[in-house]
């Protein structure tokens, strides 16, 4: 284990940025995991940004020397990594999140892509799931190896990365500007902002982490409670924009079957068991996602949803 010194000589390569809250055994393993790399940490700065915990997590940082470790009141990831890019000094940003397990070549991965390609404006890289029991995923862990974090498709046919996994030039997040907050899904945004000024995201399969699975079908809910939220205030606007969202509605509906051979062919599931448990829980959740768009189409009460992040 390499640790960075307390005060670098010279600017950091790179800014480690991530948000936390009430998560202190799983910042433990992300700092474990980020000094654990085969790499020297006196070329990075480690930035986490605490979310109004119920304790600060001073004692899981103290080990690591050099790291900071600061508070951010506005709710929300995106104020705190907001936060985080303002005390950063180096020219490159990587995003994770506390709950993170970074590859053991995590940085040095982002650092050859972006000396490789001078233009490369930022990159998203590949984010897989594991369940808390190895080897006996619950139902919504099995749906989530599958169906979580799909960083290709989000990059290449929408824009955006998910910031559990991204990196980008300080250049170019000055010129986007920062995070959104807590009502609105502020890496969809970011990255089309992003993508408008043309500074296109890359995707970068062998940038890896690993990120929990949600336990329970009630976490997954609550997560598509809150991007259905979202996505209506931008979707679902003006009549053709309300006949669209009604139309995805019913045929989220009806979609299962057609993902049947994607479960079947999955190499993120090991075994049968595992692939009938996630098929279960993905016509769960797609049954859940249609009955909600459909609510927020006709009670505007519904428009809200769950707008808290980790709390």
């Amino acid at each position: 284990m390499k640790h960075a010194p307390e005060l670098a000589a010279t600017l950091p390569e790179i800014s480690v940025v991530a948000p936390h809250l009430n998560q202190p055994e799983h910042l433990a393993a992300f700092l474990a995991s980020l000094f654990a790399q085969d790499f020297d940490m006196g070329r990075a700065e480690v930035i986490i940004v605490d979310n109004g915990s119920r304790a600060l997590p001073e004692a899981v940082v103290a080990p690591y020397p050099g790291v900071r470790l600061v508070a951010e009141a506005t709710p929300g990831p995106g104020p705190a990594r907001n936060r985080g890019v303002a005390l950063g000094r180096a020219p490159l940003i990587a995003f994770a999140d506390a709950d993170c397990r970074v590859a053991p070549d995590w940085l040095p991965a982002i650092l050859a892509r972006f000396a490789a390609d001078p233009r490369l404006a930022a990159l998203g890289g590949d984010i897989r799931v594991f369940p808390a029991v190895p080897g006996r995923p619950a139902p919504a862990e099995a749906y989530e190896a599958v169906y979580a974090f799909r960083q290709q498709l989000y990059i290449e046919t929408q824009g955006y990365s998910v910031t559990a996994n991204l990196a980008v030039r300080r250049a170019v997040f000055e010129a986007v500007g920062g995070f959104g907050g807590i009502g609105i899904a502020e890496d969809n945004d970011w990255g089309n902002r992003a993508r408008a000024l043309g500074y296109p995201t890359v995707y970068a399969p062998e940038v890896r982490v690993e990120h929990p699975a949600r336990a329970t079908l009630a976490e997954v809910y609550a997560k598509w409670d809150r991007l259905i939220s979202h996505h209506h205030a931008t979707e679902a606007r003006g009549l053709a924009g309300r006949a669209r969202w009604t139309a995805k509605a019913v045929a989220l509906a009806a979609s299962p079957l057609a993902e049947l051979p994607r479960v079947a062919r999955t190499g993120r599931l090991a075994s049968a068991r595992e692939r009938r448990l996630a098929f279960q829980a993905l016509v769960a959740v797609r049954l859940f996602r249609a009955r909600r768009m459909l609510a927020v189409m006709l009670r505007p009460a519904a428009r809200r949803g769950n707008t808290a992040w980790n709390r």
